[in-house]
Formats: C-alpha cells, sequence, structure tokens
C-alpha cells in the first residue's frame, strides 16, 4: 500500500522511501522487487507522477501510462508467484522515439509524424524487452530525424539538461530525452541510437553512462534510420552494469558473458592527436585523473598519436559524410518536396550536405574507410582506445539557436571525437569523470574495435569500479 512515506513492504511491515528505491541502479531496482522492498506497480507510479510534474523539462514526447501500468501489474504479479522473466523484470525503461512501440506513434521527432497512426508492433528490440518483463514509460525527445550532436528540437521543444536549471545548457544529441531522463531521474535507463555519438555525447552532456555498440550488434528492425550503414543501437543507465543487462536484453540474449575484469597489464592507447583539441580545462583535467586510475591499477596506458584518427578525418574533410550520403537518400523525398520546409533548418542543411556529394566521394569514403579500419586494428591489437567523449561540457542553448553558423561550428566540434568512432567502426564506452567548475560533468570515452563488444563492457565493468568517486550523479540531488 501507499502511504505519504512510501510503500509498506508486504514482508517486514516497514515503511520503504520509494524515491530512494527509485535512485537506485536498474539493477537494484529489480532486486528490491526480489527483497520484496516494493513493488513494480509502485515503483512504476513513482516514475509516472514524476515524468508528470517534469512535463515543462521538454523531455518526453509520449508518455505511456496505459502500457506501463498494464505491463508493471503483470510484472508485480509474476514477483508474487516467484517466477520473474529476467534480471530486469518490472524495471521501467524510456525508448527514444525513433523506436516503434505499439500503442504510439513513431514521430522521429518530427512535426510531419505527430498526428501519426499508433504503431501496431514493437520494434525488435523493444519487443525484446517487454518479453523481459520491462516496464515501458514512453517515448522520449529526440533531434529531428536523429541529425545533430546537440539536441536541440524546434517542434516539441529542446529537453532541459537537468545539470542546469537556470540556464538552458544542451542536452546532446540526437538521443537528448534518453540522457536527459536518466539524469533527471524520470527512468533508471533508457535506449537511444548512435550514428555519429548520439548515445555517447548525452551520457556525457548529462553525466549519465552511455554504450554504443558494434555494427550489427543489436537488430535494427523496427527502427526509424538516419544511416543504415553507422546506425547503432545502445543503452544509457546509472551504471555500466545496467548497461550490460540492458545489452542483454535489447539482443535477447539469455545471458551475458560480460565479467568484471582485473585491468593489471591491460593495454591502453590515449591519443594525443586531433581528439584533444580545442578541449576544455576541466575536460582535459577530469580524463586525466581518471587515466591515473586506470595507471595506479596496473593498467599500460600509452600516450600517442593514433594515424587512422588522422585517416578518418582527412576523408571527411576531402569527401564530405557518409552519414550526410546516407542521410540524403533516406530522406531526399522529403527535404526536397513540399514538406522540406517544415522540416528543422539545421537538420535540413546536413542533409543537403549529402545531396552535393558525388559518386566518387561515396566510394572514395567507402574504400578509404575500409582502410582506416584496417590500420587501426593494426595500431590498437589488443589495446582500448581513450579520449574525452566531448572536447567541451553542455553548450549554453540560446547562442545555438541566434545563429545557425555558431551551431555548426558548436555541433561538429561535439561531434568530432565520437565520429571517429563511428567512421572506424569501434564500439564505445562514455562514463562520467566529474564536473567543471559549473557544476557540468565531463567523460571519458573508451572504445574497443568492431565485435570487441563483450571486451569492452567487461573492462568497463571495472574502470567504473576504478572511477567511484569522482562524480556525483545528477538524479541522487534530484
Amino acid at each position: 500500500m501507499r502511504s505519504p512515506g512510501g510503500w509498506r513492504s508486504r514482508r517486514s511491515g516497514r515503511v520503504k522511501d520509494i524515491e530512494a528505491i527509485a535512485r537506485r541502479t536498474a539493477g537494484e531496482i529489480a532486486l528490491a522487487y526480489r527483497n520484496g522492498e516494493t513493488d513494480p506497480v509502485a515503483v512504476t507510479e513513482h516514475f509516472l507522477e514524476r515524468i508528470e510534474d517534469a512535463k515543462a523539462d521538454r523531455i518526453f514526447i509520449a508518455v505511456m501510462q496505459e502500457r506501463a501500468r498494464r505491463e508493471a501489474q503483470a510484472a508485480a504479479e509474476r514477483f508474487r508467484e516467484g517466477r520473474p522473466l529476467s534480471p530486469l523484470d518490472g524495471v521501467p525503461i524510456a525508448w527514444k522515439d525513433l523506436f516503434d512501440t505499439s500503442g504510439a506513434p513513431t514521430t522521429a521527432g518530427s512535426s510531419l509524424y505527430r498526428d501519426a497512426a499508433p504503431k501496431q508492433h514493437d520494434a525488435f528490440c523493444v519487443a525484446n524487452a517487454a518479453a523481459a518483463g520491462m516496464v515501458t514509460l514512453g517515448k522520449l525527445n529526440l533531434t529531428e530525424f536523429a541529425y545533430s550532436g546537440l539536441g536541440l528540437n524546434p517542434h516539441y521543444g529542446t529537453p532541459l539538461n537537468p545539470n542546469d536549471r537556470q540556464i538552458a545548457r544542451s542536452p546532446g544529441g540526437s538521443s537528448s530525452g534518453s540522457g536527459a531522463a536518466v539524469a533527471a531521474g524520470l527512468a533508471p535507463c533508457a535506449v537511444g541510437t548512435d550514428t555519429g555519438g548520439s548515445v555517447r555525447i548525452p551520457a556525457s552532456l548529462n553525466g549519465v553512462v552511455g554504450l554504443k555498440t558494434s555494427e550489427g550488434w543489436i537488430d535494427k528492425t523496427g527502427m526509424v534510420p538516419l544511416a543504415r550503414t553507422l546506425d547503432t543501437i545502445g543503452p544509457l543507465g546509472r551504471s555500466v552494469a545496467d548497461c550490460v543487462m540492458l545489452d542483454m536484453v535489447l539482443r535477447g540474449a539469455p545471458v551475458t558473458e560480460a565479467r568484471r575484469v582485473d585491468l593489471s597489464g591491460t593495454r591502453f592507447v590515449a591519443a594525443t592527436n586531433i581528439v584533444l583539441e580545442d578541449a576544455e580545462q576541466a575536460v582535459l583535467d577530469n580524463y586525466d585523473a581518471a587515466i591515473v586510475r586506470l595507471e595506479k591499477a596496473g593498467a599500460k596506458v600509452e600516450r600517442r598519436s593514433v594515424k587512422a584518427l588522422e585517416m578518418a578525418s582527412r576523408m571527411t574533410a576531402s569527401h564530405g559524410s557518409l552519414a550526410a550520403a546516407e542521410a540524403y537518400h533516406e530522406y531526399h523525398d522529403l527535404v526536397d518536396g513540399p514538406d522540406g520546409g517544415k522540416i528543422d533548418r539545421r537538420v535540413t542543411h546536413r542533409i543537403l550536405q549529402g545531396k552535393a556529394m558525388s559518386a566518387h566521394d561515396l566510394q572514395s569514403i567507402l574504400s578509404e574507410r575500409a582502410a582506416a579500419i584496417a590500420y587501426l586494428e593494426q595500431e590498437l591489437a589488443d589495446a582500448f582506445l581513450l579520449m574525452p567523449t566531448t572536447a567541451t561540457t553542455a553548450p549554453e542553448v540560446a547562442p545555438l539557436e541566434a545563429d545557425d553558423e555558431f551551431f555548426h561550428q558548436v555541433n561538429l566540434r561535439t561531434l568530432r571525437n565520437t565520429m571517429l568512432g563511428n567512421m572506424l567502426r569501434l564500439c564505445g564506452l562514455a562514463l562520467p569523470t566529474g564536473r567543471d567548475g559549473d557544476g557540468l560533468p565531463t567523460s571519458i570515452l573508451i572504445s574497443g574495435l568492431y565485435g570487441h563488444d563483450v571486451r569492452l563492457m567487461s573492462a568497463g565493468l571495472e574502470i567504473e569500479r576504478l572511477l567511484d568517486g569522482l562524480f556525483e550523479p545528477t538524479w541522487m540531488r534530484a
């Protein structure tokens, strides 16, 4: 039963503070169900109430109360009968509005689809989460068509970055609502997509954990595409362990092979070229502090130039963006059609860059990309690649809205480090490293070669332990 102080445990009769339980990681919330501290109905109602109270923050596009309550009730019954479906049964989750969810339209952050018919079926990964007993809270805001690293949206409003309630700051993009929802305590975990940094950047600017998986690691059926070659799916959560379990759930895997490992002797390459340019001092200081902790644990960190980063950067400078070429192929009917003027002008600008590319440009990118990936495999061998996730903390929104040229400059700088990972086919894990003088989060990006997702998650579990104490989560302050 609910009471002013929280939920009364049937097992012990003690009053438990729902707010305190809701601040735990997703895995710990599920454990609270198993321990009889609370149940999925009480926790789901708590999050629905928080979401309602935070409507003005523009983080959710659609709240799916009916579905959430139905799924929470079913989960509560399973726990009463002692038959939970998975380690995350009954845990609330929210989805970037690129994923089809039965009972709601998929807007892709565009006003063109605001009044679209509700979807009849879940996307593949949404269905997997439902089969694992997770509770869908709703659909999260994003950059229109997922094409920006800053997260601004003129149609549904730009989500509030909860790290600064005085000055509106970028929540990162394109999975802006996904990062903001977790940081603001509106959901213990969320799912986004990453084509050029769209999971890792919101993780960085909001101060949460974000996992970019390898191309093809998680099935994209039922997801609105941007650039089909580069599009990937990834979780955002309060811990690496949460992201590991979510990765398992999203793939529909019965177990995860990721296990925390001793990092003594593990090789890391901390890139010194490109990724540190124009970085803010607090970003560099906190990045260095994180590396020191790795070294004290016995990890071998090599600080050196990585030629493959130069190769990828030159490729884009010479021929354009693979994401732009594929985005124009995907959306040419819209941007060149009568509804083109209804699309965010900044998104249209980037898509039309793909229209200007030649067949020679595209083929050059494909061949040079393959060469850069092969070279990086030789450069890294069994090492992980380190860099700051973003060179800056969350920029103010007002100057970005006032000047399109400035917006594009900041957008490219924000995307620079993460975009290299997409072009080089890396998987990546973004972890908070601390805050700057204004209380804004900083982040380190640990990347692994294509297909090394399990190795990356295993290392990430230990890296997170080593970084403990460097960062106080925003949702703990809510």
